[in-house]
């Protein structure tokens, strides 16, 4: 078994905020996916919840996840995201029990 995770994430948005939270997301992707570790980063919307947004998110190892976390970008969408959300990011890092 590799040691790569998975991430997947959970953005809830306060009803109505939908489109800024999009905003805030996708400026992310880009700097996330030329980290060194990224392996894969898509956001994604919920198509029966306006305001939830999930990403999934395949990183080489746990420390690329924390070099991730660290960075400015990253920080960056902490920051923007804090006053939209109903409650905090829900983080959920896993281990593939096959290879794909």
């Amino acid at each position: 078994m590799s040691s790569e995770i998975r991430v997947v994430a959970v953005v809830q948005g306060k009803p109505g905020t939908a489109d800024a939270i999009e905003q805030v997301l996708l400026r992310c992707v880009a700097p996330s996916r030329a980290e060194t570790g990224c392996l894969l980063y898509t956001p994604h919307r919920d198509l029966d919840r306006a305001d939830r947004f999930v990403f999934y998110e395949r990183w080489a190892s746990r420390a690329a996840l924390t070099e991730h976390a660290g960075t400015e970008h990253f920080n960056q969408l902490v920051r923007e995201l804090t006053p939209l959300l109903a409650h905090p990011l829900e983080v959920t890092v896993l281990e593939a029990l096959l290879d794909d």
